[in-house]
């Protein structure tokens, strides 16, 4: 039921179960170029919403590709991540970015 994609044996606390593994909302951020990623991920590194267990994964724009920020989190960290997502969403408001997708774990139909 829970894909292994990023299973992290051995590096969670003791009493955590070997099937806690790193899930993560992905951003995909159409049209933004590298001054504004740079602003962003600077806003992103001051904001204690960011900096609990979360892990903040970027690429940055390429000429073909979108942007993409990624929040990773464990499954006992989802409330956090989504009040994160939020913090992120205003965060891109503020620099006029649009999102072209997100994906959040759970949330699809697979």
């Amino acid at each position: 039921m829970t894909s292994s994609s990023s299973d992290t044996p051995g590096s969670g606390t003791p009493g955590e179960r070997p099937e806690q593994q790193r899930l993560g909302i992905a951003f995909a951020l159409a049209g933004v170029d590298e001054l504004t990623f740079t602003r962003i991920l600077r806003d992103l590194m001051h904001d204690p919403a960011f900096r609990r267990p979360l892990q903040v994964q970027a690429e940055e724009p390429r000429p073909h590709s979108s942007a993409r920020l990624t929040l990773a989190f464990l499954p006992a960290d989802r409330e956090l991540a989504i009040t994160a997502m939020q913090r992120l969403k205003t965060l891109l408001l503020r620099y006029a970015v649009q999102v072209d997708s997100i994906v959040v774990p759970g949330e699809q139909g697979n």
